[in-house]
C-alpha cells in the first residue's frame, strides 16, 4: 500500500506544469542553436529580397463627370451634402465599367501586354519594356489562348539566335531545346518593321523587328520572350488594378496598380482611361449614329424620288410645248400657294410619324434605338426621349451580363409598354395629320375648281410641282438635320476628366523587406523554441534533482558535470572521465560539492556509525568509481583514514586510479595472497587514502564475495580506518552489489542525469521501502551548469551555509523531502 502511494506521488509530479523559467535556462544553453537558425533563416529572406524582382506601385485620380441634373438634381445635391441621399451610386457602375474584362481585354491587347520580355539579371530577370526593349517579337497565326516561350541572342552585327523553343495549346505541347533558328534585323533609318526577316521554328512562324531605340553594335545579349493567352493576361491585370473613392461626397477614383515596369504600369493606367473613354463616346453616340443612317438611307431615296420628279415635268413640258404658266389666276394662286404650303407641312409630318410608326412595328428594331426625328408633338418627343435612355440602359446591362438578368428582363418589359405607347401615339398623330390634310385638300379643290379658265395642263403641272416642291423641302429639311447630328457627334466630350496624371514613387514597394525579415526571423526563432519543447516533453530521463521530488530517498549530494560537454553524435555515448577532481584550496563548482557530499556522509558516520558504504546505480557508466575516487579524496584531505575497495570485480574501474595492479582483492580471497597489507596501494593524492584494487579479474566474483574471508576482512578493516567506501557494479546485472550489502551500513546509490529514466523511480523508491539495501541515498551526478543556475546555488550555500550538520544543512533538505 504504500508503495502504490509513493507511485502515485511520483506520477503526479511527472505532470506537473510546465516549467517556463526551466524553459527559459535551457533555451540559453541552446543559444547556437538560435545563432546557426537566425543564420539560415536570414539568409534565406537575404536570397528572397534579391532574387524577387522588385515592383512598384503607380496610381491616377480621375473626376467622373456628372450629367446636368436641372433644378430637381441641384436640390438632391443639397440634400445629398445633409446625408438625406447618397449620389455614389453611379460612381460604382463607372467604376464597373473601368474594371471591366472587355476594357481590360482591350488595353491588353493594344499594349501587347501578354508579350513579356526579360533579360538575364545578377539576382533576377529583368524586365524589358518600353525604352530598354530593344526588339519586338510577333508569332505569326498562333490563337488566342495559346502559351509559347523562347530565347533571341541577339549579336552586334545585327543577327540574332532563336532557342530553347516551348508551345501550349490545349493538348498540344512542344519543347525543343536542340533547335537553333537565325535571322538578321533589317537595321534601316526608321526602322522599318516590314523589312525584317520572317523565320519558321518548332512553334511557328516568328517575326522579329527593332525598336526605335534599338543600336546596332551595342546589343549582345539574351532575351527571353514569354507569349501568354491575351484572356489570362487580362484577367491578371484586372486583379492588379485597385479602386478607391477619394471622399465619399466626391466623383474623384482613385486607381492603382503595382507592376515590375515603372513606365508599363502608367501605361496601363493611360490607357484604361483612354480605353473607358472611348467605349463611353461611342455609348452616348448610338443615338445620333442610329440617327445618322435614318437621315442618309431617307436622303437616298428623296434624291431619287426628286429626280423622277424633275424627269416628269421637263417629260412633259416638253411633249406639249408649255411656256410657262404661273402669272394665271395670282389671287386664287396664292391662295393655292398658301394651301400647299400647310399641306406640305403636314404631310412632312405624316412621312415622319409614318416611318415611325413602321420602324416600332419592324421586329428587327426592337432592341435599337429609335431616330431623334424632330416631331410637332412634344409628348411623343418626350415620350422617343424616355424610351431611348431605357434603351441603352438596357443595353449596357446587356453588355456587362446578360439578357437573362432579371435587370434586363423589367427592363424589356418597360420597353415593350412604352413601345405600344409611342405606337398608339404615333398612331393618333397620323389620324389627325390625315383629318387635316383632307380638310386642306378640300379647300384646294374648291381653290382650283375656282380657276375655270385654267388649262388640264396647268393643272398637272402644278400637281407635279407642288409634288417636287414637297421632295425638295424634305431633302433640305434632312440635309440640315444630319448637320445638326454630325456636329452633336464630334461635340461630345469625355465623361472623365484627369485630376493627377500616373504617377508614384521610385522607390519599389515589393518585396516588403521589413515584412519578409520580420517572418524569417520569428521562424528562426520559432523553429529551435520548438525544437527544445519538443525534445524537453520527449525527454524521458532525469536532468536535474526536481525530477528526484518524487523519490522518498534523502540525497546527500549533487556533483556538477566536471567537463565541458562536447556535442557528439546522438549513438555516441558520453563517458565520465576517470580524474581526481577534488583538490585541496580549490573552491571551484566541483570540489564545493564534494565538500558538501563529504560533510553530508561524516554526518551521517558520526550520527549513525555508518562507517562501511557502498555506492551503486541502475546503468553502468554512471560514475560511481569517479565519485568514490574523489569522495575517497574529499574526506582524505581531512585527515580522515579512508579505504577504497574495487568491489566491481568484472570491470574493475576503481583499480585504475591506482595503475591496475595484478594482485588485490580477487587474489587475496582466491587464497593466493595471505597478507592484505601486500596489495593495498596508497595513493599519490593523500596520504591516508588508500585504494584495495580487484587484481587478476576472476572467472567468479560472485563466489569469491560470498566467502567468510570477505567479511571478516571487512571486519577487520573496520579497525583500521574511519570510512570504508566500496565501489559495486550496478544493481540487478548481478548479485555482487546484493552480497557486499551484507557487510556496508549504508548504501550511495547513484543517479547519473541523461542517463537514468524517471520511470525508473518508482522502482528506486521500491527498493528504499523494502529495504533491500541497507539506509539507501541518492548521490545525483553530472548536473548540467545551466546559466549559471548552479554557481548561485553553490555560491550561495558555500559562502553562507557551508559546514552545517545533518539536521541543518544540504543533506536535511533533502531528508526532509
Amino acid at each position: 500500500m504504500e508503495t502504490k502511494n509513493i507511485n502515485d506521488n511520483f506520477n503526479r509530479h511527472g505532470e506537473e506544469e510546465f516549467n517556463i523559467r526551466e524553459f527559459i535556462f535551457r533555451c540559453l544553453t541552446k543559444w547556437s542553436w538560435f545563432a546557426i537558425s537566425i543564420l539560415i533563416f536570414m539568409s534565406f529572406a537575404a536570397y528572397k529580397i534579391l532574387t524577387t524582382h522588385p515592383t512598384y506601385s503607380r496610381y491616377t485620380d480621375i473626376l467622373i463627370k456628372s450629367g446636368e441634373q436641372g433644378k430637381l438634381g441641384d436640390q438632391m445635391e443639397k440634400f445629398a451634402s445633409m446625408g438625406a441621399f447618397r449620389g455614389n451610386t453611379s460612381i460604382y457602375n463607372e467604376i464597373y465599367a473601368i474594371q471591366s474584362p472587355a476594357n481590360i481585354y482591350e488595353v491588353t491587347r493594344r499594349l501587347n501586354l501578354h508579350m513579356n520580355y526579360e533579360s538575364e539579371g545578377t539576382f533576377h530577370n529583368k524586365v524589358l519594356y518600353g525604352k530598354s526593349l530593344p526588339i519586338k517579337a510577333d508569332i505569326c497565326n498562333i490563337p488566342e489562348d495559346a502559351y509559347a516561350k523562347f530565347t533571341i541572342d541577339l549579336n552586334p552585327d545585327g543577327t540574332y539566335n532563336l532557342h530553347d523553343f516551348v508551345y501550349k495549346y490545349g493538348y498540344d505541347e512542344i519543347e525543343d531545346n536542340s533547335t537553333i533558328v537565325k535571322g538578321r534585323l533589317a537595321i534601316t533609318a526608321s526602322n522599318d518593321n516590314s523589312a525584317s526577316d520572317t523565320v519558321s521554328t518548332p512553334i511557328g512562324k516568328i517575326h522579329i523587328s527593332p525598336m526605335p531605340h534599338y543600336t546596332q553594335g551595342k546589343e549582345g545579349r539574351s532575351i527571353h520572350v514569354t507569349r501568354n493567352s491575351i484572356r489570362s493576361t487580362a484577367s491578371a491585370y484586372g486583379a492588379m488594378l485597385g479602386f478607391t473613392l477619394k471622399d465619399k461626397e466626391a466623383d474623384v477614383i482613385t486607381i492603382t496598380i503595382t507592376d515590375k515596369s515603372i513606365q508599363r504600369a502608367e501605361d496601363v493606367l493611360n490607357e484604361v482611361i483612354q480605353v473607358y473613354n472611348e467605349r463611353w463616346i461611342a455609348d452616348k453616340n448610338q443615338i445620333a449614329t442610329s440617327t445618322s443612317a435614318f437621315i442618309n438611307a431617307r436622303l437616298a431615296d428623296i434624291a431619287k424620288e426628286l429626280e423622277n420628279v424633275d424627269s416628269v415635268i421637263s417629260t412633259y413640258k416638253s411633249q406639249h410645248l408649255l411656256p410657262d404658266v404661273q402669272a394665271a389666276a395670282s389671287l386664287y394662286m396664292n391662295k393655292s400657294q398658301r394651301i400647299n404650303t400647310e399641306i406640305i407641312e403636314l404631310n412632312n409630318e405624316l412621312s415622319i410619324s409614318r416611318y415611325i410608326a413602321d420602324y416600332l412595328s419592324n421586329n428587327a428594331t426592337k432592341n435599337q434605338i429609335l431616330p431623334a426625328l424632330q416631331i410637332n408633338s412634344s409628348s411623343i418627343s418626350a415620350q422617343i426621349s424616355e424610351y431611348n435612355r431605357t434603351m441603352l440602359q438596357r443595353n449596357n446591362l446587356v453588355d456587362n451580363s446578360s439578357a437573362d438578368n432579371p435587370l434586363v428582363k423589367d427592363l424589356d418589359a418597360s420597353l415593350i409598354q412604352m413601345r405600344n405607347a409611342i405606337i398608339t401615339s404615333v398612331e393618333n398623330q397620323i389620324a389627325t395629320l390625315n383629318t387635316q390634310i383632307t380638310a386642306l385638300q378640300r379647300e384646294e379643290q374648291e381653290t382650283t375648281a375656282r380657276i375655270a379658265q385654267s388649262p388640264t395642263q396647268t393643272k398637272f403641272l402644278a400637281s407635279e410641282g407642288r409634288n417636287q416642291t414637297v421632295k425638295e423641302q424634305l431633302y433640305l429639311f434632312l440635309l440640315q438635320k444630319r448637320e445638326e447630328n454630325e456636329l452633336s457627334k464630334a461635340f461630345t466630350a469625355y465623361n472623365t476628366r484627369v485630376i493627377t496624371p500616373p504617377t508614384g514613387s521610385f522607390v519599389a514597394s515589393g518585396p516588403n523587406r521589413n515584412k519578409i525579415i520580420l517572418f524569417s526571423f520569428a521562424i528562426a526563432i520559432a523553429c529551435p523554441l520548438g525544437l527544445i519543447l519538443l525534445i524537453q516533453f520527449m525527454d524521458t530521463k532525469i536532468r536535474s534533482r526536481k525530477d528526484l521530488e518524487g523519490t522518498t530517498l534523502p540525497i546527500v549530494g549533487e556533483i556538477p558535470l566536471s567537463y565541458k560537454k562536447k556535442r557528439r553524435l546522438p549513438w555516441n555515448k558520453v563517458k565520465q572521465t576517470l580524474q581526481i577532481v577534488v583538490q585541496n584550496g580549490n573552491r571551484n563548482f566541483i570540489n564545493e560539492a564534494f565538500r558538501v557530499l563529504r560533510t553530508n556522509i561524516e554526518f551521517m558516520s558520526k550520527e549513525h556509525n555508518h562507517q562501511v558504504m557502498l555506492i551503486t546505480s541502475f546503468n553502468p557508466g554512471s560514475g560511481k568509481s569517479f565519485i568514490t575516487m574523489n569522495t575517497g579524496v574529499s574526506l582524505a584531505l581531512k585527515g580522515k583514514k579512508v579505504l577504497l575497495i574495487d568491489g566491481d570485480m568484472r570491470h574493475a574501474s576503481l583499480s585504475t586510479y591506482a595503475n591496475s595492479p595484478k594482485k588485490g582483492l580477487s587474489n587475496y580471497l582466491a587464497g593466493l595472497v595471505t597478507d592484505i597489507q601486500s596489495v593495498l596501494v596508497k595513493h599519490e593524492s593523500a596520504k591516508s587514502l588508500t585504494i584495495l584494487p580487484v587484481g587478476t579479474i576472476p572467472p567468479n566474483p560472485s563466489e569469491l564475495l560470498s566467502d567468510e574471508r570477505f567479511e571478516k576482512l571487512i571486519t577487520e578493516l573496520r579497525n583500521n580506518y574511519d570510512f570504508i567506501i566500496i565501489d559495486c557494479p550496478p544493481i540487478d546485472i548481478v548479485t555482487d552489489t546484493d552480497i557486499i550489502d551484507k557487510v556496508s551500513d549504508r548504501t550511495l546509490f547513484v543517479v547519473r542525469c541523461g542517463l537514468l529514466e524517471r520511470s525508473v523511480i518508482p522502482e528506486l523508491n521500491s527498493l528504499h521501502t523494502e529495504n533491500r539495501f541497507k539506509n539507501m541515498s541518492i548521490i545525483i551526478n553530472a548536473t548540467e551548469m545551466s546559466s549559471g543556475r548552479y554557481g548561485y546555488r553553490y555560491g550561495y550555500r558555500y559562502g553562507y551555509g557551508y559546514g552545517y550538520g545533518y539536521g541543518q544543512g544540504y543533506y536535511s533538505d533533502s531528508a526532509q523531502k
